[in-house]
């Protein structure tokens, strides 16, 4: 009976044993199920990134890139054909304005303006010749008209006390009148002082005069002179050969101020001003620049449909040349603490602009907002969000209302 009693208690140990091994393995399998259900319907959840809205500075980054340019860059051509007779620089020769750069053959020249400047002597001879000769003429024929009165007047008082008859007294009128006709076709060519028979040979020594001073003018314009100073980058000028009218013949470049032109879109254009201060890269330098904004176009370029900007680098050395690349940022306050999201949080369907918002309980919300300023990265709300909320910036095409969501860095 004992030993009955003993062997039931070690097979109710045993078999307690085994009822907690199986126990403790039921746990295990029903534990690990349902994480691995727990796994698999986080897995099931829409993976999204969020970010935080605050009120914050809104800023507009702004990129000008383009090439460096001289202050000028001029073509030189001569202003008549002729032949080089000399040529007084080389090509990279720093030159100062008004410097003669090349000269071209003027004997031709020399002796036209030799000709005229006679031509002119001569003219003006004839015009004293022709005064003198006029006054001459016109004191004569006015003594003859006034003697020629004074004997008409004194043959009227003879007619008329009978002491002459009216035959001799008409003689005496016609040559009375032939007199006066001769005088004043003289007197009234004088205007202004002058005959016009002396002024047309006036006219005439003044015309050869000028024609003097268009061939010296002519003369001057043979020597090609530097119109301001610079560097002379272009040279197709030798002695001896025939330069053509109009054909460029020099290159002078004007390095003293160094400009960086680029082209911007519309709404960066509305808000640059000139006078902002900007510190401009060349890469091929490998150096930084201080310079400023001195011109943003007024109007739209039509070909490119976009806006000239010109920056002026302040403390450009001679390592600066024109055409390298160079280019600057600059930072605008839009709104000084104002909302704003990325453009990626942002959605316009239909017509209507929202946002998905992320809830305390991990749902979403769709909310429409109202849009005010936009930048290159960020939009402006002016309605529909406050400080604090999470806006979901991914993967919206997969959510509505109410989607719970799993948040990824």
């Amino acid at each position: 009976m004992h030993r009955f009693a003993v062997m039931t208690r070690r097979q109710k140990l045993a078999v307690g044993g085994i009822c907690l091994i199986l126990l403790t393995v039921a746990f295990y399998f029903y534990m690990g199920a349902g994480k691995q259900n727990g796994q698999k319907q986080q897995r099931n959840l829409p993976a999204v990134k969020v970010q935080t809205v605050e009120r914050q500075d809104m800023q507009r980054h702004i990129v000008l890139s383009g090439q460096t340019v001289a202050d000028a860059s001029i073509n030189l051509a001569p202003k008549y054909s002729g032949r080089i007779a000399a040529v007084y620089v080389k090509l990279g020769d720093r030159v100062e304005a008004g410097q003669v750069l090349m000269a071209q053959d003027m004997e031709d020249l020399d002796i036209s303006i030799a000709q005229n400047t006679a031509a002119a002597g001569a003219a003006w001879a004839d015009t004293r010749e022709a005064s003198a000769s006029y006054n001459a003429n016109y004191i004569s024929k006015k003594n003859a008209y006034e003697l020629a009165k004074s004997k008409f007047e004194r043959q009227q008082y003879l007619f008329s006390i009978g002491a002459i008859s009216q035959d001799t007294l008409d003689s005496v009128e016609n040559e009375y009148m032939a007199s006066k006709a001769a005088f004043e076709i003289l007197a009234n060519q004088v205007a202004g002082g002058e005959a016009a028979s002396v002024q047309s040979k006036e006219y005439n020594a003044i015309k050869q005069e000028r024609a003097v001073e268009a061939l010296q003018k002519q003369r001057e314009d043979m020597f090609l002179r530097a119109p301001r100073s610079g560097v002379i980058a272009y040279r197709n000028a030798e002695v001896g050969a025939l330069a053509a009218a109009g054909t460029k013949a020099f290159t002078l470049v004007d390095n003293s101020h160094i400009n960086v032109d680029c082209t911007i879109s519309e709404n960066d254009a509305a808000i640059l001003q000139t006078g902002m201060a900007v510190n401009i890269t060349i890469d091929a330098l490998g150096r930084d620049y201080a310079g400023k904004i001195i011109f943003v176009s007024p109007a739209m370029e039509e070909n490119s449909k976009s806006y000239l900007v010109r920056l002026e680098i302040s403390d450009a050395d001679e390592a600066v040349k024109a055409g390298l690349f160079a280019h600057t940022t600059v930072d605008i306050l839009q709104r000084p603490q104002t909302i704003f999201v990325p453009q990626e949080a942002v959605l316009t369907r239909n017509g209507v602009t929202s946002v998905f918002v992320l809830r305390a309980d991990g749902t979403v919300e769709q909310r429409e907002v109202k849009i005010g300023l936009l930048n290159d990265k960020e939009e402006e709300i002016i309605e529909g969000l406050s400080a604090g909320e999470q806006v979901v910036l991914s993967n919206q095409d997969k959510l509505q209302t109410g989607t719970k969501v799993q948040v990824v860095s």
